[in-house]
């Protein structure tokens, strides 16, 4: 969800929304203890003791069941530790600032770690030509806010995954060309 707050109406800041929403947090709960439930299923087997306390294991032998269970909890285990690692790293996460006195838009957003952790775009507000909304329906569906620049290509303005809600998109696409005094096109 993007937030807006405006402070003596020469700024413009919307907080991106990145990784860290609750469904993504609820896929790392679930396939954490799927991933360690099948591993402690897997070793179980191997070790002839029963380490899972919701489940008896005794009738397991280890190949091929306790080799496949172990092998699916290992890969597990490796995936929810990926989603928690992107959680923490809150990847998409960012803002957006439009900034009168500066003369300024700034486009940030978190990466993974590295060389090139923080993406960060600045561009003159007198490059800006308009704001554009995109509204896709269908299997996929697509709602999002684009800022057209000269001579760039279209710079996202919208947080990625689930679409927002078309009068919440609406809202913010005009106010924001309001702000910069630029037409809303795609209406």
């Amino acid at each position: 969800m993007t937030t807006t707050n405006k402070t003596q109406q020469q700024t413009l800041r919307q907080e991106i929304l990145g990784s860290r929403r609750l469904s993504n947090l609820l896929w790392a709960v679930i396939v954490t203890i799927g991933g360690v439930g099948f591993l402690l299923a897997g070793l179980s087997s191997y070790l002839k003791t029963n380490l899972l306390i919701v489940s008896d294991t005794s009738q397991l032998q280890f190949i091929p069941q306790g080799v496949a269970l172990t092998f699916y909890g290992v890969v597990g285990s490796l995936l929810a530790a990926y989603l928690w690692l992107v959680l923490v790293w809150n990847v998409g996460g960012g803002y957006n600032e439009f900034n009168k006195q500066t003369g300024k838009v700034t486009i940030a957003r978190q990466g993974y770690p590295g060389k090139n952790r923080q993406v960060e775009v600045e561009i003159p507000i007198a490059e800006v030509q308009s704001v554009r909304v995109e509204i896709r329906e269908g299997l996929s569906p697509k709602r999002a806010l684009y800022l057209r620049c000269k001579q760039r290509r279209d710079l996202p303005l919208t947080r990625v995954g689930e679409p927002i809600a078309l009068s919440a998109l609406e809202n913010q696409g005009a106010e924001l060309a309001r702000f910069l005094e630029v037409p809303l096109e795609g209406l």
